[in-house]
């Protein structure tokens, strides 16, 4: 059996652009972008990894606003379950801290980005308005 891993991520809006950040050369698809976010640890609700994810990479602060979509992947190696929020941005001045580097993009750019197979379902929507 697959190990499986529960993840949250942020889908942050801000005057009208996503923040997305890039996979650091530690980490499962490398290189890759992805929204801010990480893996659940035990005891801990995914809302309260996400918190706790987006200011360990980004050093910034967000307000939950609602789960936009769960999407369950499998990769040849293991098994994924990933949440996505949509967030408020608080505060903080965004630095890369967990990650390669962030980036400001408007929705009509995510297609540019080569984001991991399991969170393409939600680029996609993205793009699309259906969120």
């Amino acid at each position: 059996m697959k190990p499986h891993i529960e993840v949250a991520a942020a889908i942050i809006m801000r005057r009208g652009k996503l923040l997305i950040s890039q996979r650091d050369a530690k980490s499962h698809l490398s290189g890759y972008w992805e929204f801010p976010g990480g893996k659940r640890e035990a005891g801990e609700s995914f809302e309260e990894c996400l918190l706790r994810e987006v200011r360990e990479e980004l050093n910034v602060k967000v307000k939950i606003q609602k789960l936009l979509d769960t999407i369950c992947f499998e990769y040849p190696e293991k098994q994924v379950t990933l949440k996505f929020f949509r967030c408020s941005y608080l505060e903080g001045q965004p630095k890369a801290l967990g990650c390669l580097k962030f980036l400001w993009v408007s929705p009509a750019r995510l297609s540019r980005y080569r984001f991991p197979p399991a969170d393409r379902p939600i680029v996609t929507r993205i793009i699309n308005g259906a969120f």
